[in-house]
């Protein structure tokens, strides 16, 4: 089942974050974040974008959120997308399900592109996201540095819709969730 995330769901959510942090490339965060700080991002984040989560049987496998692109209001209508994926869901289908009803959100808001920030070589994420509809739109040369070496970072974006113009306000996830078309998605 897909639904949004809640604090409660905190402690999962860490989990599957955790060997990212410590471990992977997927993040270019270095310090584990404690389940109180995940917590407090879900919360500030269901306000303006949406966070949403892949259950089984009360299990937490994956989640997916849309997050401000850059400050500027110029950029209000694009968003950087991100995904994980729990070490014993993946290669079943899930995160194809779930960044489609996150996209299909950002869309119902007016956001017009997103984007996913990857790090390279990176090959099952780019391989997803170009399978999503995202093409390549540049790479950032030795962008990171973890785990004792200098990353590439790609950068792969969609268009989700045309942008009109003038553009509409994109409307605030909290706003959306109330929408009888966006529950529809679920």
């Amino acid at each position: 089942m897909i639904r949004i995330a809640r604090p409660a769901d905190a402690d999962a959510i860490h989990a599957i974050y955790a060997p990212h942090v410590l471990e992977g490339m997927a993040t270019f965060e270095t310090e584990l974040p404690g389940a109180d700080a995940m917590r407090e991002r879900v919360q500030a984040r269901l306000a303006h974008y949406p966070w949403l989560v892949w259950e089984e049987q009360g299990r937490i496998l994956a989640y997916a959120y849309a997050s401000r692109f850059r400050d500027r209001a110029a950029y209000d209508w694009i968003a950087e997308t991100s995904i994980y994926v729990h070490a014993d869901a993946q290669r079943r289908g899930i995160a194809r399900r779930l960044y489609n009803v996150l996209l299909d959100s950002m869309r119902m808001q007016g956001i017009n592109q997103a984007v996913g920030v990857i790090t390279l070589p990176g090959a099952a994420s780019v391989t997803m996201h170009e399978a999503m509809g995202f093409t390549p739109a540049g790479v950032w040369r030795k962008a990171g540095y973890k785990l004792g070496q200098w990353w590439d970072v790609g950068v792969w974006q969609k268009e989700l819709q045309p942008p009109t113009t003038p553009p509409k306000p994109a409307v605030p996830f909290a706003t959306l969730q109330q929408d009888p078309d966006w529950k529809a998605l679920l």
